[in-house]
């Protein structure tokens, strides 16, 4: 998502990078079942989080497509309908085909918000490469003409394009208001045994030019060859022209840089958004990401890999902790020491930023994060039928306390508890998902080191049951077709929703049964301990941590709370 609405909302950095997303790529022979996956933290303290679902149509020439602008929520303008769009549900579509961004910002020059005459944002431009692509490089095709032929209206973004084979990180940057329409871009096959991240600062540094010996790379220029399978880079034939105009690129072609030139680094850059590449990379070679830890102090130059192998093949499981990651087990770890709150929660309070006695300081920016709207995991299968070879595992709110249901690429019905006509930002309803999710979180952030682990119990058992369900249920559609296949595709996606949406809700009043007023009750078979009058046995009171009560009760005032003795009572005045 955004890290501002437009230019004139420019504010402090901590307000910058509060609001901001992350992305995960792993390769299909990186996973542990050959399947392409990517995903998205769609992070935003704005953002309501719902199922988007465009069905599938035909168009007659005339027809036009309106475009609202994602993050503000106005009409840019309209273009022209293609003869057919694609079912997409989500971020991705029918042929398995899955979109993701983060957004880097990049250079204020660049931005595109301002610009009237240009029609496409960014999220506009994932849509609409769904609907239209069946491959991962049609999409990236698709997306880079429509900037090319309407104009950009937003940011610099870092796009995740992603199908069954294949998945590229796509960075694209505008020209400015005032410069011919049109875009600056840079799009990266991730090799298949690796995996790849972006979290909010552009990641592609320097790469392969089309005839210097590389015959992998292509510029814009020869943009339909983009469906060579020999090619993995391609880039927009002025990115490296337009910086040199503008007096920010002086060197030697093959020295110049895209996240360099177009998204200097920061400490905020670094900290707020490499930090977290970082942290996915070191789940998987810890050893190699502990010598890069100086570079997310900000204390050396040598920049991430944009890829790395694994040590060992990503499973979903691997994708869903990673997304509920707060840097735990390293030295930025947010539920240890008094960064975090009395019970060890991972969570702060926005902006990132602040100051004390014209000193700025800020807090740790995390994979997960109270603010998202929604987050999905596409694992985009190439051994099933593409109707629902790929799945997404979607949720909505902060992944640490929500749950991930899947959805078939193929499904064309959206759950009540997904639906964005159930509720809103504004309006609270325990049938939607977003808000039971959100009333678990407001119990859960204060209280974490008491009631996080009966969530993570509760997500491993659902999330488990899920798996099993996908696996049964792969069976039972590989012996259908036609209609019959596309109402078993709805009738399990409704299902597994109700079924996260109930266990969730339960949830919810069984951690309020047992903590009420943090008083922890006891259990014995599955059922609180209880007299026959329903009074609780074995009550426990946690109280603080040892920690907190040293440094934030005792060691500031030790006398502002020592109980009296008696002989000091004794002894009074």
């Amino acid at each position: 998502m955004k890290k501002t609405f437009i230019v004139s909302l420019m504010l402090t950095l901590g307000v910058l990078y509060s609001a901001a997303c992350t992305n995960f790529i792993v390769g299909k022979n990186a996973s542990t079942d050959g399947s392409t996956m990517i995903s998205y933290n769609a992070d935003s303290w704005w953002l309501y989080g719902d199922l988007c679902h465009y069905p599938a149509a035909i168009h007659q020439k005339g027809d036009m497509r309106i475009i609202i602008d994602w993050d503000r929520q106005i009409k840019l303008g309209e273009i022209p309908e293609v003869a057919e769009t694609y079912n997409v549900i989500g971020n991705i579509n029918e042929y398995e085909v899955s979109i993701g961004e983060t957004t880097f910002g990049g250079r204020e020059e660049c931005w595109g918000m301002e610009d009237s005459t240009s029609l496409v944002d960014y999220g506009s431009l994932m849509y609409l490469a769904l609907q239209r692509s069946k491959s991962a490089r049609e999409a990236i095709m698709i997306m880079t003409n429509l900037v090319e032929k309407y104009g950009y209206r937003s940011e610099g973004e870092s796009f995740s394009v992603a199908d069954s084979k294949e998945a590229w990180i796509l960075e694209l940057i505008g020209k400015g208001i005032g410069e011919k329409k049109g875009a600056l871009w840079v799009a990266r096959r991730i090799p298949d045994d690796c995996i790849s991240a972006h979290a909010n600062q552009a990641r592609i540094t320097t790469f392969p030019l089309e005839g210097k010996g590389h015959p992998e790379s292509l510029s814009s220029k020869h943009i339909n060859k983009i469906f060579n399978p020999e090619v993995t880079v391609v880039y927009k034939e002025d990115v490296i022209e337009f910086a040199r105009k503008k007096g920010w690129f002086t060197a030697k072609d093959e020295d110049f840089s895209f996240s360099d030139v177009y998204n200097p680094l920061d400490f905020g850059g670094i900290r707020f958004c490499e930090a977290r590449v970082w942290s996915f990379f070191r789940h998987f070679d810890a050893p190699l990401m502990d010598s890069y830890l100086s570079y997310i102090n900000g204390e050396t130059k040598e920049r991430l890999p944009l890829w790395i192998k694994p040590n060992r093949k990503v499973s979903l499981l691997d994708m869903r902790l990673c997304n509920r990651d707060h840097y735990e087990g390293t030295p930025l770890d947010m539920t240890q020491g008094m960064g975090a709150g009395p019970n060890h929660s991972p969570y702060r309070r926005t902006p990132l930023t602040y100051k004390f006695n014209g000193t700025e300081y800020y807090n740790e920016r995390p994979i997960a994060t109270q603010q998202t709207g929604f987050t999905f995991i596409s694992q985009l299968r190439n051994d099933l039928p593409r109707q629902f070879g790929g799945i997404t595992w979607f949720g909505v709110d902060d992944p640490t306390v929500n749950y991930y249901t899947p959805i078939y690429c193929g499904a064309t019905d959206v759950p009540e508890s997904l639906d964005p006509k159930t509720a809103n930002m504004q309006k609270f309803s325990w049938a939607s998902a977003f808000w039971v999710n959100n009333a678990i979180g407001m119990m859960v952030y204060p209280n974490y080191s008491d009631m996080i682990g009966d969530v993570q119990n509760a997500q491993s058992e659902l999330e488990t049951s899920y798996e099993t369900a996908v696996t049964a249920q792969d069976e039972k559609l590989s012996k259908l077709n036609g209609m019959a296949l596309q109402e078993a595709i709805n009738t399990f996606t409704l299902e597994q929703a109700n079924l996260g949406h109930d266990t969730w809700t339960e949830l919810y009043q069984y951690l309020m049964v047992k903590h009420c007023d943090g008083v922890l009750k006891s259990e014995k078979d599955g059922k609180f301990e209880e007299n026959p009058r329903h009074v609780p046995h074995n009550l426990t009171r946690p109280g603080y941590t040892q920690e907190y009560i040293e440094k934030e009760l005792v060691n500031p005032n030790p006398e502002r709370f020592r109980l009296k003795t008696k002989e000091e009572l004794k002894n009074r005045k």
